[in-house]
């Protein structure tokens, strides 16, 4: 990046895109910061944090000495991923909007309107690299294992790579807080945020009843017998352990329940006890709406790795009947709670390939202990920046 060029980046208030925005100058760039407004619905509520977000990017821009803009991507949003996303959970499934936000919006609405400012490329905050091979562009997991998120980010294109630059992809988040405070950055300090504006601190049941009616059923064990009452089939998601209202010993040893699977014909909530229940384990899934960042679908017969949730531990897998909208990626080790609506995605080595959204598992032939994950039950992984 010797070549000065000039760089629009999103300024999220954050002191990931912060520092992003800071080396991008230092190396002699002409950066524009963009502030995206993606929620308008509860933006007088303390829930969302919008107002002091762009209060803390005016500073930070100001700071460095660089034009801010604040758009309003918020219809773009409404249409593009929160329709998508109330309609997944009204199907039973549990969505991760983040995924679809990056692909639709921070790379698409906001890359367009960059471009029409004049921009050569954007930069955000996200821990990830991009590398042009042979004139083809790769995604990279970065240099921070704990903080890589090119999960978040399979579903983008050779397009937007080519014009993607992620400034942070080789500093671990220790050298990144320490150089804002080295720079005085005004958010040095700040907490990272770790969920999607428009759910924020509310309770997630509480913000989903606004949207999807309640459907309250029975709550029923491996084997058929009510051991409870659910507040309705959409509120929860596979693996969850919290907020069942199941507690004590009834019909198990005393092991935790977990959510085992959503029985949307009969309105049941499926639970089972103890982690490392068949029930909550698979080694295979079935994934659509495939998406290959090569642009060509990778080879079949050959040993990748795959995570089917944010925080996960690669997993060996192989990838087989493959088509252009459909493909089944067998794994070595048990998956645990892998959850339809969220996306499976494929490394080779640290080369993100690409993946889809997880439709149906198979469960799994391995024995219970051979875990390629810990659980994560939250249903929504946060795109930290």
């Amino acid at each position: 990046m010797s070549v000065k060029k000039t760089v629009v980046i999103g300024l999220s208030g954050g002191v990931d895109s912060a520092v992003a925005a800071m080396l991008l100058k230092e190396q002699g760039h002409e950066v524009i910061g963009l502030f995206m407004k993606n929620w308008e619905d509860d933006d007088s509520e303390a829930h969302c944090s919008t107002r002091q977000d762009l209060i803390d990017a005016v500073a930070v821009a100001d700071h460095l000495g660089i034009e801010i803009e604040a758009v309003n991507f918020s219809a773009e949003y409404k249409d593009r991923v929160f329709k998508q996303f109330l309609s997944e959970y009204a199907a039973g499934r549990t969505p991760n909007p983040d995924v679809l936000c990056n692909s639709e919006i921070k790379f698409k609405a906001f890359l367009d309107h960059a471009l029409q400012l004049g921009a050569d490329h954007i930069a955000t905050g996200h821990y990830a690299k991009v590398r042009e091979v042979d004139g083809r562009y790769q995604l990279l997991k970065a240099d921070d294992g704990t903080k890589d998120q090119s999960y978040f980010l399979y579903r983008l294109n050779q397009q937007q790579l080519a014009k993607t630059w992620f400034p942070l992809g080789q500093l671990y988040k220790r050298e990144v807080r320490e150089i804002a405070t080295q720079a005085g950055l005004p958010n040095h300090d700040k907490k990272d945020s770790t969920g999607i504006c428009f759910i924020g601190e509310r309770p997630f049941r509480e913000f989903l009843n606004r949207y999807l009616p309640a459907n309250p059923g029975r709550i029923v064990d491996a084997d058929g017998h009510v051991v409870g009452k659910h507040m309705g089939l959409t509120f929860y998601t596979l693996g969850q352990r919290q907020g069942l209202g199941i507690g004590g010993t009834r019909g198990g040893d005393g092991d935790a329940w977990y959510v085992a699977a959503k029985d949307m014909a009969r309105n049941e909530l499926v639970v089972v006890q103890g982690h490392n229940h068949p029930r909550l384990l698979s080694d295979q899934i079935n994934a659509i709406q495939l998406n290959w960042i090569s642009g060509e679908a990778p080879h079949c017969a050959w040993v990748y790795s795959a995570k089917s949730r944010y925080r996960q531990i690669d997993s060996a897998c192989a990838l087989s009947a493959l088509s252009p909208d459909h493909c089944v990626v067998e794994f070595s080790q048990a998956q645990w709670a892998a959850t339809p609506g969220q996306s499976v995605v494929l490394y080779e080595s640290n080369v993100c390939l690409g993946g889809g959204v997880i439709e149906s598992t198979r469960p799994a032939q391995a024995p219970a202990s051979d875990l390629a994950c810990q659980p994560h039950t939250d249903g929504i992984a946060p795109d930290e920046q």
